[in-house]
């Protein structure tokens, strides 16, 4: 059995700013979350299944729940009063390199364009920084996705001159470049 890296998280997390509160999931969200995550851009984007329904949500945060647990990651409801879902991000390890943290995050549809994405990324990166303790906090994005990116740009990550990472979602071979929060050491 392979070895992960794991990272000491509190009991519960919620984080607060930029006119975001982020928290963690709870059975209540699941209708929520299917509703999110049923989305072509999800789809394009994501390794989430698709279609994403109700059934596929429980699943989805039965292994959220189980990562959590293990203390490989931690997935946050994107709200702005702290109850109704309007996206996720999330922290966890990079499989590229273990010594970093990475994000990654989904809006819903009706709701981007907002700079939902940008303050969700900005304040966990924040987080990661201040108690976290990886050598860098990085987003790996597919090359075309035009809105990623401009997220990676208004929150101060810069495209670094890394291999590609490559992976495997939806049966075809994903090519992902890797950006670094601008904060963080080289």
């Amino acid at each position: 059995m392979e070895s992960r890296a794991t990272f000491t998280l509190p009991a519960a997390l919620q984080l607060e700013g930029f006119g975001i509160r982020l928290r963690e999931w709870s059975d209540d969200d699941v209708a929520d979350l299917a509703a999110l995550y049923d989305d072509p851009e999800i789809d394009r984007w994501t390794p989430v299944p698709s279609p994403f329904d109700v059934e596929a949500a429980r699943v989805y945060l039965a292994a959220a729940r189980r990562k959590r647990t293990e203390g490989l990651s931690v997935q946050l409801v994107i709200t702005t009063d702290g109850l109704r879902p309007l996206g996720e991000v999330l922290l966890f390890r990079s499989a590229a390199d273990e010594r970093d943290v990475e994000l990654a995050y989904g809006v819903g549809a009706p709701y981007r364009g907002r700079g939902l994405a940008s303050n969700a990324v900005r304040l966990v990166a924040e987080y990661a920084a201040r108690h976290i303790g990886a050598r860098r906090t990085v987003l790996c994005i597919e090359e075309g996705n035009a809105a990623s990116e401009a997220v990676a740009r208004a929150t101060g990550f810069v495209l670094t001159g890394d291999e590609p990472v490559l992976r495997t979602a939806k049966g075809r071979e994903v090519v992902l470049r890797t950006w670094r929060w601008g904060r963080s050491e080289s």
